[in-house]
C-alpha cells in the first residue's frame, strides 16, 4: 500500500514557540488516519503545511506525491478541508451553497448543479437541498461542509477537528459520512480531542505532543503500551475505597481512583488470579462491590500514560497520586 501522505521532520515556529518540532507521519491510501492530541500540540499547524496554507521552517512534506512547498498547485487540486469552522453561507439553500462552491472551483454550471445534487444524495440531505442554512441543525450542517469539501473529488480530505460543539447525534452524522467517504477509496487526515472519535473512525492514530508524533499504531496496539488489561472495582460506598485501595492484591502506584463514580482502577498482569484475589479481599473485609470488571485500557489512559499529562496540567503521576492519598 502507497502513502498518501508522507511528513519527514518538519518544523514550524511562531516567533520564539515551535509549533511542530520535528514531525514525521505517514498515511496509506485509502485509510482514515487519526491525529490525536490537545490543544497546542500542534495537529492544525500540521494540516495547514500539508493543505499548503503554510510552509514548512524546515523538512519535506508530500501530499499525494507531490510536495506541498514546491508544487503546491497541484496539491491543492487533489485534496479537500474541512475546517473547525463552517464555510457556508447561511442564508442560502444546501444545494446553492454546493452550486456556488462548484462554480468557484471552476466546474460548468451544468457540472457544479449535477454534483450538487450527488452530494446532498450521498449525505442525505437531498429533501433539505431548498432550505436555509441557518434552519439546518449541528449536524446537518457539518454534513454539508463535508459535502462543499468534496465537490471535486479530492484524493486526499483533511477533517481538522470535524465534530468540535456537536451534540452527540450530530457526532454520530459526521462519522458515518466520514465511513461511507473511506468506502468509496478517499484517504482521510482526521485531527481531533476526542479519543472516543479517534477508537471508532481511525484505521491508524498517531498521538502528538509538542509539536512531534510520540507513538503511532492501531487502537489495539497503542492500548497494549500500557500494560494490558485493567481491572475496575465499583464500590456500594465511596467512603470504603481507601480501604479498598489499601487491601487489594494490586500495585498501588498504578491504582487510579474516581471517588464521583466510586471506581477503582488497575492494571493487571494475570487477569484471572487478579479478578479472583479482588473478590475473596473485599468479601473478607466486607465491601460491598457493586460491579467488578476486566477490559482493554481506553485511550484515555494511553495518551495520560504516553503524555504524562493529567487535568488542569498537572502531570498524569499527579494526579493518579493526589486520587490516591485523598482515597485513603
Amino acid at each position: 500500500m502507497t502513502d498518501a501522505i508522507v511528513v519527514e521532520n518538519v518544523r514550524k515556529r511562531y516567533g520564539d514557540k515551535a509549533a511542530l518540532d520535528g514531525f514525521d507521519l505517514a498515511v496509506g491510501s485509502g485509510t482514515v488516519h487519526g491525529l490525536l492530541g490537545p490543544n497546542g500540540a500542534g495537529k492544525t499547524t500540521a494540516v495547514r503545511v500539508l493543505t499548503t496554507l503554510l510552509l514548512p521552517d524546515e523538512g519535506r512534506a508530500e501530499v499525494a506525491g507531490y510536495d506541498v512547498a514546491r508544487e503546491a498547485g497541484r496539491v491543492r487540486r487533489r485534496i479537500g478541508l474541512l475546517g473547525q469552522h463552517a464555510a457556508l453561507d447561511e442564508e442560502l439553500g444546501g444545494r446553492q451553497n454546493l452550486e456556488m462552491f462548484g462554480r468557484l472551483y471552476h466546474l460548468g454550471a451544468r457540472h457544479a448543479r449535477v454534483r450538487a445534487d450527488e452530494l446532498l444524495e450521498r449525505f442525505g440531505l437531498a429533501d433539505t437541498g431548498r432550505k436555509a442554512v441557518k434552519q439546518y441543525s449541528g449536524g446537518m450542517r457539518r454534513r454539508l461542509d463535508l459535502a462543499a469539501s468534496l465537490i471535486t473529488e479530492p484524493e486526499v480530505l483533511f477533517l481538522d477537528e470535524p465534530t468540535t460543539g456537536l451534540d452527540p447525534r450530530g457526532r454520530a452524522e459526521v462519522w458515518g459520512a466520514v465511513r461511507s467517504l473511506v468506502g468509496g477509496g478517499t484517504t482521510v487526515l482526521l485531527t481531533t480531542q476526542y479519543l472516543e472519535e479517534a477508537d471508532q473512525l481511525a484505521d491508524r492514530i498517531s498521538v502528538v505532543d509538542r509539536g512531534r508524533v510520540i507513538a503511532d499504531g492501531t487502537a489495539d496496539e497503542l492500548k497494549a503500551k500500557t500494560g494490558g488489561d485493567r481491572i475496575d472495582v465499583v464500590l456500594r460506598d465511596g467512603g470504603q475505597l481507601g480501604a479498598a485501595v489499601a487491601l487489594l492484591p494490586l500495585d498501588k502506584s498504578e491504582v487510579s481512583v474516581d471517588a464521583d463514580r466510586r471506581r477503582l482502577s488497575a492494571p493487571v498482569t494475570d487477569r484471572m488470579a487478579a479478578l479472583a484475589g479482588a473478590v475473596r479481599a473485599l468479601e473478607e473485609a466486607g465491601i460491598v462491590a457493586e460491579d467488578i470488571a476486566l477490559r482493554r485500557p481506553t485511550l484515555d489512559e494511553v495518551f495520560l500514560h504516553l503524555t504524562g499529562d493529567g487535568p488542569a496540567g498537572s502531570t498524569g503521576d499527579e494526579h493518579r497520586d493526589h486520587a490516591v492519598k485523598e482515597a485513603v
